[in-house]
């Protein structure tokens, strides 16, 4: 008897399990525009992986996107060189993607975009780990190597997961793609634990009563590391990225995430509507985006926007994928532009900060191997001083290293948001020197350091969202947004995407699945439709809808 493999496990996200992977790879294509609508100009705000994704299906369809970009193509998805030496990057936002991201993969695999395993504390990409907590230091290249308390902590965390949030359920449906099993169960989720924060569903678990278990697992975490940051955070934003292994079998980029959403810009599709062979998002726009924009207005069943040169163009719809707060700060619109249910959605929003500092050496110094210990000098670093997480990166003993020396969240990421680059250098060596006293990493450093703080940054001011407990209505509302045909017609058009508006917000796969529903209702709304053997997440909406939760 041959044996089958499991199906593997995607971000079929629970509250909306739409398969955007199949949608993306169906032949018949995403959808078709009526007679006349061919070469309609579409205005796509941002020039991040939503914005370039949504631009570079709309060009397919036969339409005309026109990108506008503040700064540079990429968004959160910046790799940054280092001075004096480009062929080196240090990924300043996003950075590892799991495998489990299958719409987000379609684009890598079509770009031919080699991957590499992300070096996770433990994984099996990662040497050794060296754990600092409470002045004690514990050294592994595997959880097994872990002291026992760290044993009981893992064994609580799949306690709890199993017993009080039903995953191996959840895992098997969305492995299946069994939806009536996967809705059923994590609707009944959302109505128990919307007002919970992850900290409170921890310390009233049975398995988590002791705080030295909490102190623990929020210091070191399994899978991508501590998630003490999360703690206030709503745990359904934890249990989303957990039910679909969205923190485990990652993958880096191999010269960095920015690629993608460049590589999108440039690639000319084998298959195009309307357009010539060869048409690319670079040719269409002579090869650079639009300035900011500064303003919207709708301007009868259009809109008009305003861009940063002073330039006023007028478009029938209008695809919006930077971080929603930006309307309220940065685009001047009026209050039509959106239903006012929607403007409370946009004014709650809760933004995670992050900082990370990376450095260049002459060589992957780490490596180095100990006498008497017969282990690397230093490790993927998990800690509770300043650095917090310490990631290292090398293409060979020879080849200069990569290290990002920190990379923190919220209260650690203000610690040092005042600090410049240099300062901040300062500190963090003089902390990683109290953990690894017999190791001289300033001397393997080579030029200037590059950091970068999310929520000091104008047109981001944050690294990406995360509801707090009782946010769950207001999510809803986002993500539900491209769905219009309720709407009165004075608020229709306008379509919010991007990966904060998806349920898995600070994951590349939430900015891409919020494009597609972009893309679909740009087509709805100019009078298209999917094609009749595709149907797209709008056309499958009221099977999937997530569930709506009561105002009283």
């Amino acid at each position: 008897m041959t044996s089958v493999s499991p199906a593997p496990t995607t971000m079929l996200v629970p509250d909306f399990p739409f398969a955007y992977d199949r949608w993306l790879s169906h032949p018949a294509g995403l959808g078709m525009l009526p007679e006349g609508r061919a070469g309609t100009p579409v205005a796509v705000v941002g020039g991040g992986m939503a914005g370039v994704t949504a631009a570079y299906e709309l060009m397919r369809l036969g339409l005309r996107p026109v990108v506008y970009e503040a700064e540079r193509l990429g968004g959160r998805m910046r790799s940054e060189p280092f001075p004096g030496a480009p062929g080196y990057v240090a990924d300043m936002g996003a950075m590892r993607f799991p495998l489990s991201a299958r719409a987000l993969f379609h684009y890598i695999d079509m770009l031919g975009l080699a991957t590499r395993p992300f070096p996770n504390p433990l994984s099996p990409a990662t040497p050794g780990t060296l754990i600092d907590l409470n002045g004690q230091r514990e050294w592994a290249r595997a959880s097994e190597d872990l002291p026992e308390v760290f044993q009981e902590v893992s064994e609580a965390w799949d306690k709890t997961l199993h017993e009080r949030a039903e995953l191996a359920t959840l895992r098997g449906a969305i492995r299946e793609r069994d939806v009536k099993t996967l809705k059923a169960v994590w609707n009944r989720l959302v109505e128990i634990f919307d007002d919970q924060s992850f900290y409170g569903f921890l310390a009233t678990s049975p398995a988590f009563s002791s705080f030295r278990h909490r102190e623990l697992f929020g210091q070191v975490g399994f899978g991508t590391g501590g998630w003490d940051t999360d703690f206030p955070n709503s745990v359904l934003e934890i249990l989303r990225v957990v039910a679909t292994e969205a923190d485990d079998h990652q993958m880096s980029l191999v010269g960095g995430a920015e690629q993608l959403p460049r590589g999108l810009w440039e690639h000319r599709p084998g298959i195009l509507a309307h357009w010539p062979a060869g048409t690319s998002l670079a040719s269409l726009h002579g090869g650079t985006p639009r300035p900011a924009v500064t303003a919207i207005r709708r301007d009868g069943e259009g809109f008009t926007v305003e861009d940063a040169d002073g330039e006023v163009r007028t478009y029938p719809a209008v695809v919006y994928t930077p971080h929603v707060w930006t309307l309220l700060n940065r685009v001047s619109c009026s209050p039509d532009l959106l239903p006012v249910k929607l403007w409370t959605a946009v004014e709650r929003t809760h933004y995670m900060g992050a900082s990370k500092l990376f450095v260049l050496t002459d060589r992957p110094f780490w490596r180095d191997v100990e006498p008497g210990s017969g282990r690397e000098a230093m490790g993927m670093t998990l800690t509770d001083r300043l650095a917090r997480g310490v990631y290292l990166f090398d293409d060979g003993p020879d080849r200069p290293g990569v290290m990002c020396l920190s990379y923190t969240w919220n209260d650690d990421s203000l610690k040092v948001a005042t600090l410049s680059a240099q300062e901040r250098l300062k500190v963090l060596l003089a902390r990683l020197g109290e953990i690894y006293p017999d190791v001289n990493i300033a001397s393997h450093i080579v030029g200037d350091p590059v950091t970068i703080t999310w929520e000091t940054e104008p047109h981001f001011m944050g690294a990406f969202k995360s509801n707090l407990p009782g946010q769950y209505r207001y999510q809803r509302r986002l993500f539900t947004h491209f769905m219009q045909d309720d709407l009165d017609p004075s608020h229709r058009g306008l379509f919010l995407c991007g990966d904060d508006v998806s349920w898995t917000a600070g994951f590349a796969e939430g900015a891409v699945s919020t494009a597609l529903n972009a893309v679909w209702g740009v087509v709805r709304h100019l009078g298209g439709a999917s094609a009749p053997h595709n149907p797209g997440p709008g056309d499958l909406f009221h099977a999937l809808a997530p569930v709506e939760l009561p105002d009283s």
